[in-house]
């Protein structure tokens, strides 16, 4: 995890204070919406790294850019890059073939983003519990997302809460890009100007259709993602360097599972 001393060191109390997920277009929509729905008025912009992503390097500070010019009035801090990659590969890569085995569907694009949650929450603890504000979304338009279900952002917005944080989804129910555009203040086409994933769509057939239920995301979620990483990050914040590939072979091994 990164070091957030710098960060920590500056805060005041008079300051209502919010960690941000900066990705692309709807995480800063997010943060600009949550300034104004919660009154934030401190926001510390994080990076988590997946080891999947590609594009211009510059798109996410050009994002923390934006987000500063948007909100003039908000104190918003340098960008903090978080990473735990051995977390990611025990959620998305090293039991791919179990996986499948066990819940009848392969996607990492599930755990991939509890973890881009995960990895935030002992900042967010380090810093006095902390809100996260991120900007997932039900619907895009017509198309749906398999890692951004009702079922997925609950047991997301669960696991923080296991934590005592509150993960803010501010866009939840907003479906128009138009709208996102609107609440940005500029035009942003949806996919530009950010990092692209390796893997994107890996979960679509050949006709863009879907056949993985919420069902078998909330199997997959409730039974194996949550409790691993819920474990592993327990182990974060008490100061222990956790192995996550043992954690899920554990998980997968349990009594009754």
């Amino acid at each position: 995890m990164s070091d957030i001393s710098a960060v920590s060191s500056v805060r005041g109390v008079s300051f209502k204070s919010a960690v941000v997920e900066v990705a692309g277009r709807d995480s800063i929509a997010a943060a600009i919406k949550s300034c104004k729905d919660w009154g934030f008025n401190e926001l510390i912009p994080t990076y988590a790294y997946t080891g999947t992503e590609w594009g211009e390097s510059g798109s996410i500070e050009r994002a923390v850019a934006r987000l500063r010019e948007r909100l003039p009035d908000v104190r918003v801090h340098d960008l903090v890059f978080l990473r735990h990659e051995d977390l990611w590969h025990a959620l998305n890569g090293r039991f791919i073939s179990e996986l499948i085995s066990r819940y009848g569907f392969y996607s990492p694009c599930i755990g991939c983003h509890l973890y881009l949650h995960a990895v935030r929450i002992p900042m967010s603890l380090r810093m006095g519990a902390l809100p996260i504000i991120a900007g997932e979304r039900l619907l895009h338009e017509n198309s749906i997302k398999i890692n951004q279900t009702q079922t997925a952002l609950l047991w997301y917005q669960t696991l923080a809460k296991d934590f005592g944080i509150e993960l803010l989804l501010p866009l939840k129910d907003i479906s128009s890009g138009k709208i996102i555009n609107e609440i940005l203040g500029i035009e942003w086409e949806q996919g530009k100007e950010q990092p692209g994933c390796v893997l994107s769509g890996n979960y679509k057939r050949l006709d863009g259709s879907l056949d993985i239920s919420e069902e078998q995301v909330g199997r997959f979620l409730g039974d194996f993602a949550v409790p691993v990483a819920r474990r592993a990050v327990k182990e974060y914040v008490s100061g222990l360097s956790p192995d996550p590939a043992k954690i899920a072979a554990d998980v997968l091994k349990r009594e009754g599972f």
